[in-house]
Parts: C-alpha cells; structure tokens; sequence
C-alpha cells in the first residue's frame, strides 16, 4: 500500500521525481463556512501556497521582515473564479533533476537530458517539444538558471533519494491486473500506448 500511495496513476512516474506523477498531486479543501462543497479547480498551486493561505483565513498578515514564497488560495476557491496564471521552479538533488512550469509549458531536466511538455494537451508527458518550440525552450531554461542562481546552493552532504529499477521492479505493476473495459482506462493505464516513435520523447535510465 505504500506504494500505491506514492504513486498518481494517472501520470507518469511519482514522488521524488519532477515529472508530472511527482508534481501534480491533488488536493482536498474542506471549510464549509467559507469554501462550497463540491465545487473543483483547475488552479496551479504549490505547497508553499499554504502559509498565506491559512494566515489570509485566519485574518492575520505575515511578516514583512520575511517575505512569503507562496500565494493567497482563497480567492480562487469561490464559486466560478478563473486560475491565475503561475510561474513555478523545482530542483531535486537526485538524478540532477530541474523543472520549470509557466502556463501551460513544463521545462524538465534530468541528468543530461532536457525537454519541453505541454502538460495540458500532453500531460503524461509524452512529446517533446523543445525542438518544435525553441524559443519557449530556451527562455524557461534561462528563467530556470535564473532562479537557481537565487536560491542557496546545492551541497553533496546534503541527503538526497530516488527509485532504482532494482528497488521497484516488483512493486509497480499489481500481480492482479486490473481489465479495462473503456478507451479511457486502457489510455490511462497503457504504458505502451504513446506517440509514434518520431515524437515520443527519449527517457533516461532512472538511477541513483
């Protein structure tokens, strides 16, 4: 079961890794004197996103010696509020992963190998469109570079893990395979059923 629970089956991969299975993780909000029930939302957040959130619900302000990384989600949790468009960076030590995200266009570095998704009309990832659409590329891997140079530095002390082929060759796929019956199950569990070979996009060995 932990397993299962690490992985968005929906996506490609999961946790520790900065493709969509280990970014896009879905969220419940549950206030029914504020926020209405059964309502969803398209709004790209981030974890950091729940500091001001809950300071906002709770009426105060923070700090200002030290300024807030995220934003305020209460308004985009009323009743038909559009999505406000978000620019978002992640690194992740292992396998030299960097990952940058604005609209609907995804920067993904790891190890040697970049790429450039669009991760609403592609969001398993499949296509690479780096060469299609060089000049997005190229500016969110400078944006990237950018922010990193911001940020404080990476160390080799520091501790950092992913997943080898060895550790989950006999955890991901359930030894009872579950039939699908719809186009829409088979397209969301088919590892196989991508892109022709020309445009589907080259994938690194994932190791340590």
């Amino acid at each position: 079961m932990a397993e299962s629970a690490s992985r968005y089956l929906a996506l490609h991969r999961k946790k520790t890794e900065l493709l969509e299975g280990g970014l896009r993780i879905p969220a419940i909000i549950s206030w029914p004197a504020r926020v209405p029930r059964g309502q969803t939302t398209e709004q790209v957040s981030i974890s950091m996103d729940w500091v001001p959130t809950l300071l906002a619900a709770a009426g105060a302000l923070p700090d200002p010696a030290y300024p807030l990384d995220g934003m305020n989600l209460l308004p985009m949790l009323t009743p038909n509020a559009p999505p406000v468009s978000r620019k978002l960076f992640w690194r992740y030590k292992a396998n030299a992963q960097r990952a940058a995200r604005d609209g609907d266009y995804k920067f993904l570095k790891i190890l040697d190998n970049t790429f450039l998704f669009n991760v609403i009309e592609d969001p398993l990832e499949r296509a690479n469109l780096k060469e299609r659409h060089k000049d997005v590329y190229q500016r969110l891997a400078r944006e990237w570079y950018e922010w990193n140079s911001s940020m404080l530095p990476e160390i080799k002390e520091s501790f950092t893990h992913s997943f080898s082929g060895e550790e989950l060759a006999d955890h991901l796929a359930p030894r009872n395979r579950i039939r699908c019956r719809t186009s829409r199950c088979r397209q969301m569990t088919s590892v196989g059923s991508a892109l022709p070979s020309s445009r589907v996009a080259k994938r690194p060995t994932f190791a340590r």
